[in-house]
């Protein structure tokens, strides 16, 4: 049996351990206005500095902007033990090439090769990518090829430059609502991913709900089948990855809704499609939302019940998240054994607001 100081130098490894394997991340997106050198990294351990572009011709990576060779540098002034990931990719245009990319074994190594080499000679310490979204059998195959060669390049370039290796991490639907989880590659994820981002957000929105408001990003859904909750307990009990390999999403924006009575203001209140704030438009970024609640003398209500916050002016109904959800989601993926949380994105936040309130919430 060892004696109590073994046993506490044990214990006190695992814990040194175990917090630094938790993800405290923000994507930071190169068009949002924050610059680099602004963000308060100390509220974090992972930043993805979003998004560099896959050409299609040659398989390559770009960077759009040259404020990525400066990214790391520049957050680790205030926080020198944050990790910056690369992220990839990313909604509409940004994931088109991935399809074709992923089918072919010469294409995909071209991408591997071309990803570690513009993350090493720019300072990142991971990748991350974030295919909106896999949507067929072949490229669920083939993201699951993907994954596993790319993880090969990884632990070979790092033997080979004996630095230490990269992280891989991936964005991923949050839910059956947003894409069928079914085309995900659990067994690959789970293998050669360091963790994935778990998108549980833009669930329901004005689009998609026109003659309704409705929460965008609830926890959870009492009055139906889809909610963070679901989507992440889809990801561990149909998709097959361990909850320790799962961050929970955080929207630092919302959806504004236009009211048909401005007196008939609640959760599920009769709407008429799209509303918009003077700042934000039809999808406000928090820092737009909390204006509007200064501003406009916007009413903000929290439901737990759904874990959501919506404010209300006129014929203006706006769903987001605030302190007391963004709060709340984090406690719940500390309680479910998740590795962490991450945020979209942290351009949107109103002077750290909801940082703070995540990363307190999480903990040291």
């Amino acid at each position: 049996m060892a004696n109590s100081k073994t046993l506490s130098l044990a214990i006190f490894t695992i814990l040194v351990l175990s917090a630094e394997a938790a993800v405290k991340g923000g994507y930071w997106y190169y068009d949002s206005g924050l610059d680099p050198s602004a963000i308060d990294s100390s509220y974090f351990t992972h930043l993805f500095c979003a998004f560099a572009k896959l050409d299609s011709t040659t398989n390559k990576i770009t960077l759009p902007s040259s404020s990525f060779s400066t990214f790391t540098q520049s957050v680790q002034k205030k926080n020198p033990s944050v990790k910056t990931l690369l992220s990839i990719g990313g909604g509409g245009e940004g994931s088109l090439p991935f399809p074709k990319m992923a089918n072919n074994t010469t294409s995909r190594k071209s991408f591997i090769d071309s990803s570690i080499q513009v993350a090493r000679s720019n300072n990142f310490h991971g990748l991350d990518l974030d295919w909106e979204y896999p949507s067929s059998d072949t490229d669920k195959t083939n993201f699951g090829l993907l994954l596993t060669e790319w993880r090969t390049a990884i632990t070979q370039e790092s033997r080979t430059s004996g630095k230490t290796p990269l992280l891989l991490s991936a964005a991923v639907a949050g839910s059956d609502q947003i894409s069928p989880l079914k085309y995900y590659n659990g067994e690959a994820i789970s293998k050669n991913l360091d963790w994935i981002n778990v998108m549980v957000y833009d669930l329901f929105i004005p689009s998609g709900s026109k003659t309704t408001t409705r929460p965008p990003a609830p926890l959870y859904n009492p009055g139906g089948q889809f909610s963070g909750d679901q989507g992440i307990t889809a990801w561990i009990n149909q998709v097959g990855v361990k909850a320790n390999k799962l961050a929970i999403g955080l929207p630092f924006y919302g959806y504004a809704w236009k009211l048909v009575n401005a007196n008939n203001h609640g959760l599920f209140a009769a709407a008429n499609g799209e509303g918009s704030t003077p700042s934000g438009d039809g999808t406000p970024l928090y820092s737009d939302i909390r204006s509007f609640i200064r501003n406009q003398g916007a009413q903000s209500v929290y439901n737990s019940s759904y874990v959501s916050n919506y404010c209300y002016s006129g014929s203006t109904w706006v769903g987001y998240d605030d302190t007391q959800s963004v709060s709340a989601k984090v406690n719940y993926a500390k309680q479910k054994g998740l590795l962490g949380y991450f945020a979209w994105q942290i351009g949107g936040d109103d002077r750290w607001t909801l940082s703070k309130a995540a990363s307190n919430a999480w903990g040291s």
